[in-house]
């Protein structure tokens, strides 16, 4: 059996004011937890792609790139990958890098993402929203 966790890198509310904290320090904490997961022996550690202040791991690779400098064993993995938005050639180099960095232990979960609030950040229009979320793309097919 393997155990694994996985994180959007969520931002913490201060308990007294109802503020949310940094995002800066949610990335550090994110890495940081990566860190301790390794050393404690789990086996899989996912970050997922969210788009929103509360959750700001909107680049997985990117996070797992520092994580790979600091883990020794455990696999780096995104949960998931949201490929409508993104290009997929760009996706392939950032975790074939992290793959690298990590020395073989990078993994990607792709997918069309269930947040359709975030296609507007990347210019996706209203018409091709519902054709991501309905049958899978061809190879085909011209998004970018």
């Amino acid at each position: 059996m393997e155990l694994g966790v996985y994180s959007f890198g969520d931002v913490e509310k201060d308990p007294a004011t109802g503020r949310l904290g940094s995002t800066a320090e949610a990335m550090r904490n994110l890495v940081e937890a990566i860190r301790i997961a390794d050393e404690v022996g789990l086996d899989y550690f996912g970050v997922g792609e969210h788009h929103t202040r509360e959750m700001p791991a909107s680049a997985a690779a990117v996070v797992l790139a520092g994580a790979a400098t600091v883990t020794q064993q455990i696999r780096l993995g995104s949960s998931v990958t949201v490929l409508s938005t993104d290009d997929p050639v760009r996706v392939f180099q950032q975790f074939a890098t992290v793959d690298a960095l990590s020395n073989g232990r990078a993994e990607i979960t792709a997918g069309r993402g269930s947040s359709k609030e975030s296609y507007p950040l990347f210019g996706v229009r209203a018409r091709l929203r519902s054709s991501l979320s309905g049958s899978p793309l061809t190879p085909s097919d011209h998004h970018f």
